[in-house]
């Protein structure tokens, strides 16, 4: 599917629905909104009152969103693909839903690889899209689990990816896709992400949530820039921890060998990439 080679071109409800959809697709419901605060906060909002599992909610332009460790993240009419998905997967522990924002992150990279092959992607643990030679922040991801209802618990999960966004209204650090070659539309980018994401997501749910069992732990090491890389990293209330990154557990945790010091896992915390790895198993 295709609205042109216009990013900014707005996005068809009806088209979308019918390319990610069941029986043509997976999703079970996709709705489109010109404008929104969060649509995370939304989408939290309809699970709670029993929204059904693989729910989609898209949104034109985002104004209050919610990034990682309490950051903001908006995006302006046209510039962006601001998204969020809700899941219901019955059956898996919850010691894996971790492991869900680092899925997202896996079919992000994978999306844009199938619509723009040379643009070099990669992640930045746990779940940060790099793209370009500088490795500039492209997207985020962001994971809530919803409280229980009619439904059932599951998790809310929001993308907010960086298409054509002028660099004067970028972060430092950040970047958009449209400056590293990227020509596909925003309708586009929508499809093949909700593609991958579902595939993922059901060959995971399939596994019980076991990331090894699935593939997902080893194609998220080819897909992440962190390892083998000189790395700090900022954990919430603690001091910063500064070694190299090794792996990544079972659970996803970031395994960190500091200097002088034993191996630490990582639940949680900000990476910055002191060293890129000398030989990146994906392009990145």
């Amino acid at each position: 599917m295709s609205s042109g080679t216009d990013p900014a071109a707005p996005l068809d409800a009806y088209a979308l629905r019918n390319a990610v959809l069941r029986p043509t697709g997976g999703w079970t419901a996709l709705d489109l909104v010109p404008s929104t605060g969060s649509t995370n906060a939304d989408l939290l909002a309809e699970a709670g009152r029993g929204a059904p599992d693989r729910s989609v909610l898209v949104a034109e332009e985002q104004v209050r969103g919610r990034g990682r460790l309490d950051r903001t993240w908006t995006s302006r009419r046209g510039a962006a693909l601001t998204m969020s998905v809700l899941w219901r997967p019955e059956g898996v522990p919850a010691d894996r839903l971790g492991w869900l924002p680092m899925l997202a992150g896996v079919a992000l990279v994978d999306a844009i690889a199938e619509l723009a092959a040379e643009l070099p992607v990669a992640l930045k643990w746990p779940n940060d899209l790099l793209a370009g030679s500088a490795r500039g922040k492209a997207a985020g991801i962001l994971a809530e689990m919803t409280a229980v209802s009619g439904g059932g618990p599951g998790v809310v999960l929001g993308i907010g990816l960086n298409v054509s966004t002028p660099a004067t209204e970028l972060p430092w650090g950040a970047t958009t896709l449209a400056a590293h070659g990227l020509t596909a539309s925003r309708a586009d980018v929508a499809v093949a992400l909700l593609a991958h994401l579902y595939r993922r997501e059901a060959q995971w749910r399939d596994a019980g949530g076991d990331a090894d069992a699935c593939g997902l732990r080893s194609d998220y090491r080819s897909r992440c820039a962190s390892l083998g890389s000189r790395v700090r990293v900022e954990r919430p209330g603690r001091d910063q921890l500064v070694g190299t990154a090794e792996d990544v557990d079972p659970q996803g945790r970031l395994l960190v060998h500091p200097d002088g010091g034993e191996r630490v896992a990582v639940a949680a915390g900000d990476v910055v990439h002191l060293r890129p790895a000398e030989h990146p198993d994906h392009p990145g």
